[in-house]
């Protein structure tokens, strides 16, 4: 049974008119066509603006489609009643490019919140004053490289750091879908390369589903299988990597660069340490 299956399917921009005289909103994602099986990884690329970021909120059941068929685990999340899709969405885990971290809190906290969907709310309310289990926040924080800050509060990490602890709370999270969008836009070429191993061995190991934006095209043909390239909101191949030529490359990025400045500065490289044992508590 495949994790997702799109048919023709249409969304629109919220807030965004045609300049129509029904005045419906534009098109982010047109006739789109996708299956995507349970447990494969594949990456999304295209130029700024081709759609990636609809799609994954689409496919986590963040934006409703306009037209079309959508399904996940067989089941169309939109005809479902709240509670159901309630507890479908549980089953998905959207990283977006900036996550949504209380900037007051500890980083331990933020990281924990990932098991709010199976917490009570005096367990969560309580992991906010104790926290629940911080040996597993600091395990899932150090295959970042980012352990010696589970006590820091959000709001003294830098860019990376932040994108970095957002992926930490994925891997807590009890997901069968990990749906990541452009989480290297603020990482050196070192911790690029850490986070995306990280993540496809995540993915593996639970044999989740892996949709993962990416601006950096030579990244994506290095570590995904599969690469789904978006332009103007429609799909313009769907290939195996093996079978993605420069020519194809050129042509979907024409007018911009594949390598585009970054939306954060850069952090420095660090040095990939093994952590000692005990050194969360």
């Amino acid at each position: 049974m495949p994790t997702y299956h799109l048919h023709r399917l249409t969304v629109r921009h919220r807030g965004a008119s045609s300049g129509a005289p029904t005045g419906d909103p534009l098109p982010a994602l047109r006739d789109l066509s996708l299956t995507i099986e349970q447990g494969e990884q594949l990456a999304l690329i295209g130029p700024s603006g081709a759609g990636k970021t609809t799609l994954l909120a689409t496919l986590a059941c963040a934006q409703q489609p306009y037209g079309g068929t959508f399904t996940i685990f067989d089941q169309d999340p939109w005809a479902l009643g709240n509670a159901a899709r309630h507890r479908l969405r549980a089953r998905l885990f959207l990283a977006p490019q900036t996550p949504p971290l209380p900037p007051r809190q500890r980083v331990v906290t933020a990281v924990l919140a990932a098991h709010l969907p199976q917490w009570s709310i005096w367990r969560a309310l309580a992991s906010l004053f104790k926290p629940a289990d911080p040996q597993a926040a600091w395990q899932a924080l150090s295959r970042f490289n980012l352990g010696d800050k589970l006590y820091s509060r959000v709001d003294r990490l830098s860019g990376g750091e932040r994108q970095r602890c957002g992926l930490a709370r994925l891997l807590l999270a009890p997901a069968e879908a990990l749906l990541v969008d452009e989480p290297l836009s603020a990482l050196d070429p070192v911790l690029s390369e850490l986070t995306l191993t990280t993540l496809r061995e995540e993915a593996a190991a639970r044999n989740a589903t892996l949709v993962c934006s990416l601006h950096q095209v030579e990244l994506a043909l290095a570590h995904f299988p599969r690469i789904v390239a978006l332009r103007a909101g429609c799909i313009v191949f769907d290939l195996p990597r093996a079978q993605v030529t420069p020519q194809m490359i050129a042509e979907l990025y024409q007018g911009e660069s594949t390598t585009p400045a970054p939306a954060a500065p850069l952090e420095p490289q660090a040095m990939l340490v093994k952590p000692g044992a005990g050194a969360c508590l």
